[in-house]
């Protein structure tokens, strides 16, 4: 999916028309200690911060010596929600059982004075979070005087991703951050190449690769001053990607190239954390997966948008997981959705999830997308895909509940039936 494609839009994959400054600590750098006093947080309830890295082992994952099976929610907003907005979301994906977050920085914007590089997306909308209402928050931009991209250090910028890494640290989660969008809903890699207007494309131009570098580096080696950590230093972090979905992209080679030479300078920079893609993966089955600085393969898998049945979907989930087996690296289902106005969704997802805890060549899932309470009251809308779980005590949050606690309990030793 978009890492933010708003409840009227259609997300299909494949098939769309569609160093820190002293002002660190403002409005963001107290967004915890205002938390706990609003009673978002309670920390006599807040769990021990985290402490080794995320590593793999054949097929699974491992955290301190053991095997880590993800049980995780996606949330595109998380970076530009509210401080509650935030909290919320993160206390709702704790509640769930949930061990990981996914998540996307952005936005990303033209120029300042909105002439020099227009933005083009709707930055001022005053929508909801989850539906890009992002209240003037802005991760990069377009530098009129310098001519250049740069960097939001601000309360409005950057800020927002320290809180939420100390937030989910404070929840024993661990967070898989992407680094860019293909997608423009909220910028993305599509507002990085309208900086220079001339039809280029992303993955081939050299401008746009040597910012992308320079914003990997921007987050990488950042100070966030409510850990006193740099974000390669920082276990909460259970994975970097590189870019959401650009696997559109024709010919595949050009693509191949691009991950290899993006994963292998993330890991010149971050030998700690591990690295995957990003990518929906389902027409070219997991082809990024034997690049030896991709750690792990991941699939975005929609039923609806693949004209897959339940019991074919099903099916993929094995052999995706075999393809894993093949390289000795794990596989996760990164994103996966089935419209509630389907009788058969609580079943559905079982089936699948049940599947991925069985199959001891599958690592976990991560499922599209866990939304709470916005600012303004309500749930988002979800009329169109109709993929968003809430904690709302329904059949299939009970289902994720469970479903959630079996496979962290998963036995490594596991054979398939």
């Amino acid at each position: 999916m978009s890492g933010g494609a708003p409840a009227s839009i259609s997300r299909r994959i494949f098939n769309r028309p569609l160093r820190c400054t002293k002002r660190c600590i403002s409005t963001f750098a107290l967004a915890a200690i205002v938390a706990m006093c609003c009673g978002i947080i309670d920390p006599s309830t807040s769990a021990e911060p985290v402490s080794d890295f995320v590593g793999r082992e054949g097929t699974h994952f491992v955290l301190d010596g053991k095997p880590f099976f993800v049980a995780g929610i996606n949330n595109h907003y998380l970076t530009f929600g509210s401080p509650r907005e935030v909290t919320l979301v993160l206390d709702d994906a704790v509640a769930m059982g949930a061990n990981v977050v996914r998540t996307f920085i952005q936005p990303i914007i033209g120029s300042l004075d909105g002439t020099t590089k227009p933005t083009v997306w709707k930055w001022r909308s005053n929508a909801d979070s989850s539906d890009l209402g992002v209240h003037g928050t802005y991760m990069f931009y377009w530098d009129a005087q310098r001519g250049a991209m740069a960097a939001n250090e601000g309360a409005n910028g950057l800020q927002r991703l320290d809180f939420l890494v100390s937030e989910a640290r404070k929840r024993n989660l661990r967070l898989i951050i992407t680094f860019l969008d293909f997608w423009k809903y909220a910028g993305g890699a599509q507002q990085m190449l309208a900086w220079y207007q001339d039809g280029r494309f992303f993955l081939r131009d050299e401008r746009t690769s040597n910012d992308y570098k320079q914003l990997i580096r921007s987050v990488v080696e950042r100070i966030n001053p409510l850990t006193g950590r740099a974000y390669k230093d920082e276990p909460t972090i259970f994975a970097w990607e590189l870019i959401n979905e650009a696997d559109i992209v024709q010919p595949s080679s050009l693509v191949q190239d691009w991950v290899a030479e993006m994963s292998a300078y993330v890991k010149s920079l971050d030998s700690r954390h591990l690295v995957s893609s990003g990518f929906a993966n389902v027409y070219n089955r997991l082809s990024d997966i034997g690049i030896p600085t991709i750690d792990f393969g991941v699939w975005h898998g929609y039923p609806k948008y693949y004209n897959l049945t339940v019991e074919s979907f099903d099916r993929l989930i094995r052999e995706f997981c075999d393809i894993g087996a093949a390289h000795d690296k794990p596989v996760l289902l990164e994103e996966f959705g089935y419209a509630r106005s389907n009788p058969d969704q609580v079943a559905a997802y079982r089936k699948w999830m049940t599947t991925i805890k069985e199959d001891p060549n599958c690592a976990g899932w991560i499922v599209w997308r866990l939304v709470s309470l916005q600012d303004s009251g309500r749930f988002p809308i979800d009329w169109y895909d109709q993929f968003d779980i809430h904690n709302d005590n329904s059949p299939i949050w009970r289902a994720m509940q469970e479903s959630a606690k079996e496979i962290v309990q998963k036995d490594v030793n596991t054979r398939r039936p």
